[in-house]
């Protein structure tokens, strides 16, 4: 199993709320959320929940090849769920969530589910890369962001109207009309987007948190077939390090609105047999 695997956090002195990890014929990534400045209810934190919840559904990937993907995150969140819900209080609105992203391979497919606004990138044998992302989370975000955007990143006028924007998204989260990704209710793998495609036409598959495609869906510098030839020829670290590059030349969001300046940027490239 070829895979390639690069992380780094938003700010070297915090923690990074990314998990990526692959085992023969599988792998997750996973993106943590959080709402700046809110209470969470969890003593334990969004990293510790992104990466419980990673490990575990992993493990439930390879152990148990009968299952759907979706019935494998499900379980998966309501173990972690066992592990805190009588040191933490779960009902809280900002409680830890997190995006997912699995695939794994079996009986001449690879199966595959998204989940939140992180994104698979699968890539065919002639070279031509398809991403599958979940947009919802995008959807809603546009219709509460505006005054977001016209801020300059990083000033206390932009770090309150982000508070607001975020506290509205919360309100939506895992509800319909709004956006789905894993927390507390194992309900949410019910509305993962899933599939198959036959494995003989792919030649790699890729997962990327949405720091790590920054250059592609707000930066607009790179497309996806840029995104792959990068990851094929000098791997993650370099994709890594150009999201770094254009994300310090705008740090006050001016040329690209986003809420964070820096982000947790993950991608595990996997190039098949």
């Amino acid at each position: 199993m070829n895979v390639a695997l690069g992380s780094l956090p938003a700010d070297p002195a915090q923690g990074n709320e990314d998990f990526a990890a692959a085992a023969p014929g599988a792998a997750v990534l996973l993106d943590g959320a959080s709402v700046a400045g809110a209470e969470t209810g969890c003593v334990h934190g969004v990293e510790w929940f992104s990466s419980t919840l990673g490990a575990l559904l992993l493990s439930s990937l390879t152990t148990r090849p009968a299952w759907s993907l979706a019935d494998c995150l499900a379980d998966s969140i309501r173990v972690v769920r066992s592990l805190h819900e009588d040191s933490c209080d779960l009902t809280y609105r900002a409680s830890p969530t997190s995006t997912v992203v699995a695939v794994r391979t079996g009986a001449g497919a690879l199966e595959h589910l998204v989940l939140g606004d992180s994104t698979l990138l699968l890539t065919d044998e002639e070279g031509k890369a398809t991403a599958i992302t979940d947009r919802r989370l995008d959807e809603v975000g546009k219709r509460l962001r505006g005054p977001v955007d016209d801020l300059p990143t990083g000033s206390p006028e932009h770090a309150a109207a982000l508070a607001e924007y975020r506290d509205a998204l919360t309100g939506l989260r895992n509800r319909p009309g709004g956006f789905w990704i894993a927390g507390p209710d194992p309900r949410a793998a019910e509305h993962a987007f899933t599939g198959t495609v036959p494995l003989e036409s792919l030649a790699s598959v890729s997962l990327l948190s949405d720091g790590a495609t920054r250059l592609v869906d707000r930066f607009e510098l790179a497309d996806w077939q840029e995104t792959v030839t990068v990851l094929d020829s000098s791997g993650p670290g370099e994709l890594i390090r150009r999201v770094r590059e254009a994300e310090g030349g705008d740090l006050d969001g001016r040329r690209w609105p986003r809420g964070k300046a820096r982000d947790d940027a993950t991608a595990l490239h996997w190039v098949l047999p």
